[in-house]
This record gives structure tokens, sequence and C-alpha cells, in this order.
């Protein structure tokens, strides 16, 4: 990822771009193909220190590139640029980095994707509690959760190869985008070449609209990681301790307490997100460019597409390392499940009494004296149920006491999850 957005990676596909213009000039017959040759024979691309070098004296990036590539050519480089702008070569460029690194990233959730998928099949009946609002709500199980990451993380994937396909265009449509100094078949052609679409309009700039789609897609896979990441962070703490981060053999928790094992990855990854989104934000504010164009998305986009793509395609690394080594505790998860006295079954409970002809109300408020005070007095739910004929009299407490029963529609879930992994079309980005 850090070669694909390096200065010689962007001088290499602004070249790739300025020669297949080139060769669309001398296939319409406007420019001598011998002179085309000549040009592809001889010019290499330039070092990013010559490029500055000479840009000191224009103050122009696109300009000091075009005099750098010419520099090593005869007569035939003045063909070099021709009827072009600086956004053709420049946003057509950033259409091929796009391109390669929508590629990386797509590995990476791919790579994610099937880790965590493996490890849900692993934990399918791993039973745990499952939270809401921090507090125990009713039994799940680990591989459950995870199954959730892995729909998720296909969503993900659906919207990024969608963003990357809105943005695999080209423009070669010269100033104010009206094609008056280029051929629109030399668009065309040059786009052929380089595997892009031409965009259908122009206007001396692709539309932004496109890489905000893009960066909020970005966006959104990093929110995803975080959201995981969080989950592990609160499944690590000391009083849950249902999870840990991958320690290995020489590794320091802490500088000053050798106790410490941190889920300290997952942190990581919390706040790169952070800077994803704020790159996404920066996005949607580079939409609204003045009249045909301005460059004040220009400063901000030479800092936000390379780092959403390198922040993501980090945490995507970082990710999957945590997933493929992640400890996981069962013992630990059926404590803490037992740990509020069996209240994880009230609602069973309740919705036995309804079936058992018990007014709702009614029913809520029976089930609910016994739950606060098994909460209260740190007694055992179905002990407090069973001794109260107004509720044991009425339902099978065995029935209603049924961990198993709790997750039944396990094989549901994996099913679907199955067919997800089971993905067979390939999917060209």
């Amino acid at each position: 990822m850090a070669r694909i957005w390096s200065d010689e990676s962007k001088l290499a596909r602004w070249l790739d771009v300025e020669l297949a213009a080139l060769e669309a000039w001398s296939e319409v017959g406007a420019i001598p193909a011998e002179d085309v040759a000549a040009i592809r024979d001889h010019a290499h691309v330039p070092t990013p220190e010559r490029v500055a070098e000479i840009e000191r004296v224009t103050d122009h990036d696109t300009a000091a590139f075009v005099d750098a590539v010419t520099e090593q050519l005869g007569p035939e480089g003045r063909w070099v640029h021709f009827g072009l702008t600086s956004s053709d070569v420049v946003d057509t460029a950033l259409s091929l980095q796009i391109r390669d690194a929508g590629r990386v990233v797509v590995a990476g959730i791919d790579r994610a994707l099937a880790l965590v998928a493996a490890r849900a099949e692993e934990h399918r009946q791993t039973i745990c509690i499952g939270r809401s609002h921090g507090i125990h709500a009713e039994p799940t199980t680990f591989g459950w959760k995870l199954a959730g990451w892995a729909f998720e993380l296909d969503r993900a994937r659906t919207r990024v190869i969608a963003a990357l396909e809105a943005n695999r265009v080209g423009q070669l449509s010269g100033t104010v985008g009206t094609y008056a100094q280029v051929e629109p078949e030399v668009e065309r052609l040059a786009c052929e070449r380089l595997g892009l679409e031409p965009d259908p309009l122009s206007t001396q700039v692709i539309a932004r609209d496109r890489h905000a789609e893009l960066l909020s897609a970005l966006a959104l896979c990093a929110t995803s990681l975080e959201r995981f990441a969080t989950e592990i962070r609160h499944l690590a703490r000391t009083e849950v301790r249902e999870v840990e981060e991958p320690f290995g053999k020489g590794m320091k928790g802490s500088s000053a307490m050798p106790h410490k094992r941190n889920p300290k990855v997952a942190e990581r990854i919390c706040g790169l997100a952070r800077v994803v989104r704020a790159a996404a934000l920066v996005g949607l504010e580079n939409v609204p460019l003045w009249h045909e164009r301005d460059i004040s998305n220009s400063s901000s986009e030479r800092i936000i597409v390379p780092d959403a793509f390198l922040a993501l395609d980090y945490m995507l690394d970082r990710f999957a390392w945590i997933v493929e080594g992640l400890v996981v505790y069962p013992e630990r998860m059926r404590r803490n499940l037992d740990a509020s006295h069996g209240l994880v079954f009230s609602h069973r409970l309740l919705l036995a009494l309804v079936e058992a002809g018990v007014p709702r109300d009614e029913a809520y408020r029976l089930v609910q004296r016994h739950a606060m005070r098994a909460w209260e007095e740190e007694r055992d739910f179905r002990t407090l149920v069973a001794a109260d004929s107004d509720i044991s009299s009425r339902v099978e407490l065995d029935a209603v006491f049924d961990l198993d029963a709790t997750v039944r529609h396990l094989d549901t879930v994996f099913e679907r999850l199955g067919a997800l992994v089971r993905k067979e079309e390939p999917v060209h980005v």
C-alpha cells in the first residue's frame, strides 16, 4: 500500500496516462506513430527529486513533471501533454492508484472475513451471555457474535467494491471538459488502454462525489472494525475476561506493570477508525467546487486518500492478527453467564406464564418480583420461582430453565454463514 501511494508510483501513473494519450493521438492520426514510438522507448519515470527541483522554478507540479519527461527526449518530446490539462493526468492517474489500492483493501477484507468465519464456526456452540446496554440480557454463543461480524465485513466488501467501480473512470477532456483541444475518441482509446471507463462528463476534473463515496465506504469499513475491536476491548476487561488479544513470548504490556496484558492493538484500531472517518468528512467537503473546477480539493486529497487507504489496510491486517490468535475463555464465559443468578431465563418464564393463561402484565409482575429479589439479594432465581406456587404450579421449570433451548436456532444462522463463505463468483476490482 505504501508503494502504491509513493511519489515514485504517482509519477509512474502520470507517465502511463501521458503515454496512453499519445498512443490514442497516434491511432486517430494526429501524431506521427514514429514519434510516439520514440517517446515510449526513451521516456522514463523521472525521479521525485528531479521533479521537485524543476517545481521550485515552475511552482507547478504537473508542469515540472512534463518538463522532467521531455528533457529526456529529442524533438518528439513536443508531443508530450498534447491537448491535455493537468487534471486530465492527475485525476486519471489517481483513478489508477485507487484501483490498485482497492485491490489490496478488498484482499484484506477477504482475509479478515475468512478468519472471522473460521473462528465463528470454532465457537459455534460456545455459550456466553448476550448484553444489552452493557447489562446481562439472554444467552448467545461467541460464534454467533463472530458470525455477525462476518456478515458485516461482507457488506463492507460490497460497498467498497461498488465505490471502487464508481471511481474506475478517467478523463482526457481538456480545459473545462469541452474537448476543445482534444478529441473524445482520444479519451476513449486512452481510457481503454488504462482499463478505465471515460467519465461521461468531466468539467476539467472528475466530480468529487465519486471520491466522497469511496472515502465513505472506507470509513464504514473502518467503523465496523472499530465496533469489533470495541467488543474485544470490553470482553478483555479484568472483570469480564472472556477473551484476550494474542500475547507472545517476550511481549510487554506495560513499561511499569509486569502483569499487564492490554488490548492495545484493538485500541489502535479504534483510534485509526477516527482518522478514516475524518478523511470521509473531508471528502464530502471536497464535492462542491467552484464552477467547472478549482483546486481546493487537491491539497487535502494528497493527504486523505493515501492516508485513508493506508490506515484501513493496516487496520485490516491488525484485526486479522487479533482474530487469528484471539484467546477465548469458554469457562469464564459460563461463569459470567451464571453470575446473574439465572436471571437470563426471565423472558422464557414470562412467555411460559402467558402461554399458561396468565395475563401478560400480571405475569410480568410475578417474574419481575422474583428477578429483583434475586438480583438484590444475590439469590438463585430458579429457587425463588420454584417456591412460588403461583408460578411453579403453572409452568414446567425444567423446560423454562433450559440453556440449550435459548440457542436452538444456531443452525439457521450458520447455514447462512456457510452460504456466505461458499461464494465462489470472482469479483474483479
